[in-house]
């Protein structure tokens, strides 16, 4: 067995790439960077897990370190980026809770028959 196929589903060679910031929004200008930057994660193929905090899955360190040096390129002018490098297997094992106070379902709407 090559070396090759014993990384490829290793769950330590898996990451996952965590884009967490706080980007100023004041200005019309800063307001414009930030939106910027949120649409390029999006266009790089992040997915928003909470507002300031995207993720995204990587095949790989090498892959994970191309994603980098794009984010490098996203950031504007202003504001704080942190990214947080994940293996999978520490992804695997992430606790997500919910708050206690869940807010009620809308109502379901009535339908009409008209025949």
């Amino acid at each position: 067995m090559t070396l090759c196929s014993q990384t490829a589903l290793n769950g330590y060679a898996i990451m996952w790439l965590y884009v967490m910031f706080d980007l100023p929004t004041e200005t019309k200008r800063q307001r414009h960077d930030a939106t910027k930057f949120r649409k390029d994660l999006l266009e790089d193929g992040f997915s928003m897990h909470q507002y300031s905090v995207y993720i995204r899955h990587c095949a790989s360190l090498e892959s994970a370190s191309v994603h980098i040096g794009r984010i490098k390129r996203f950031i504007p002018e202003e504001g704080f980026v942190s990214i947080l490098k994940v293996t999978d297997k520490q992804f695997g094992d992430t606790i997500n809770l919910l708050g206690r106070k869940r807010k009620p379902r809308p109502p379901v709407p009535v339908q009409l028959e008209f025949f």
